[in-house]
């Protein structure tokens, strides 16, 4: 789906371990190298944790904790003591327990007290910037890596700060969201730590015309880290914004923007991948690869997959002429609903039916009915 925000444009332009032994989530995960990030700073600790407040929805995680977990990953077969992490982090001995608390409430699996040290029994299926960032490197989006235990929404904070001026290649990222948002007023379940939520900005110097085209480069990136990942996972491409395996979705992607008349501000992709959930509810087309696979996905490995991805579509969408046309072509040769599909498209509170004729030269649908080929701009597409 493509939304336009504050903007002189209105109208929708697309329907938019045990010791010593870690037992690791990942295991092409390579053991990661020191990451300056600055100063770093604090958090309250998540409610139920002694002496702790709850912490606002929308803060940043604790940038401390992925420190924390840096160190304890490179020290993977010794106790670290509280007080060589308190000096690493410049911090004291209870503000370090603090820490190892929260990242417990978070999934991770820390062993030890303070009189001990601690030690890591499993690498961390978390997507906090310490672990990403060295899997990044080389992309555009390896710099900026923000990072929330819950927030409401990816998307809408990615919006609201692309519109403060933050810089192209940032990536919002969250463990769990209680506003996830897919097309029009449709919610995106986002169980804690199960799936990938996922907000990047973009600021493509193009008019915002194009913008559809970058939404499908971002459904094909999708499709190519699930393979990269699994090869044996064959996902389908259903315009304009969904992936599905087989007739259930598992991965959504929303695109919104800022934009005047002939210019694009920013444009933020949100990408929602169900990985790791175990169910859903009866009324939801809906899968996860854990269930079409039967094995447990490394969500790290697969988000940086995916990041990778979407650096390469989007260098070459932004950098190469003929971009567009390839972008048009891959989307409908893994789609099996660009072409010869009989189709409901329901869209404004109307609705008509007809066969999918192809993508135009902007990538808008193509459906033909009785009266000739009409052109879908936005709307929902539905099988017959």
């Amino acid at each position: 789906m493509i939304c336009v925000r504050d903007s002189p444009l209105t109208s929708s332009l697309g329907a938019l371990v045990r010791f010593p032994v870690l037992r690791a989530y990942n295991l092409r995960i390579s053991k990661t190298g020191t990451i300056r990030v600055g100063k770093l700073s604090r958090a309250k600790s998540p409610p139920g944790l002694p002496g702790a407040t709850a912490p606002h929805e929308h803060q940043p995680t604790d940038l401390r904790l992925g420190h924390i977990v840096r160190l304890l990953m490179e020290h993977a077969t010794v106790v670290v003591s509280g007080t060589k992490i308190a000096q690493e982090i410049s911090s004291s001995r209870s503000e370090v327990w603090r820490l190892i608390q929260q990242l417990r409430s978070m999934g991770v699996d820390v062993a030890g007290h303070p009189a001990t040290g601690y030690q890591l029994r499993a690498v961390p299926d978390l997507l906090l910037p310490e672990i990403l960032h060295p899997l990044l490197r080389g992309t555009i989006f390896g710099a900026h890596l923000h990072h929330f235990y819950k927030i409401g929404s990816t998307n809408t904070a990615a919006m609201a700060a692309a519109a403060e001026g933050a810089p192209e290649g940032s990536v919002f990222l969250a463990e769990e969201q209680t506003a996830g948002r897919g097309r029009g007023a449709n919610s995106w379940q986002s169980p804690r730590s199960m799936g990938i939520y996922c907000s990047v900005v973009l600021r493509p110097a193009q008019p915002p015309s194009e913008v559809l085209v970058l939404s499908l480069a971002a459904g094909l990136a999708v499709r190519a880290a699930i393979q990269q990942v699994d090869s044996r996972v064959n996902a389908d491409l259903k315009w304009p914004n969904d992936v599905l395996i087989g007739r259930n979705k598992v991965s959504g992607i929303l695109t919104e923007m800022n934009a005047e008349a002939t210019r694009v501000r920013c444009v933020v992709v949100g990408v929602g991948v169900n990985v790791n959930q175990g169910s859903f509810p009866k009324d939801l087309s809906a899968t996860s690869l854990r269930l079409e696979t039967g094995s447990e996905w490394s969500r790290v490995e697969l988000a940086a997959a995916l990041l990778k991805s979407l650096d390469r579509e989007y260098r070459q969408l932004t950098g190469d002429p003929e971009a567009r046309s390839s972008i048009l072509r891959r989307f409908t040769e893994n789609s099996s609903w660009v072409n010869g599909r009989f189709v409901r498209i329901e869209e404004n509170g109307a609705s008509f039916e007809g066969t999918t004729e192809g993508l135009d030269e902007r990538g808008f649908l193509l459906v033909r009915m009785e009266s000739g080929v009409k052109t879908v701009l936005s709307g929902t597409v539905r099988e017959r």
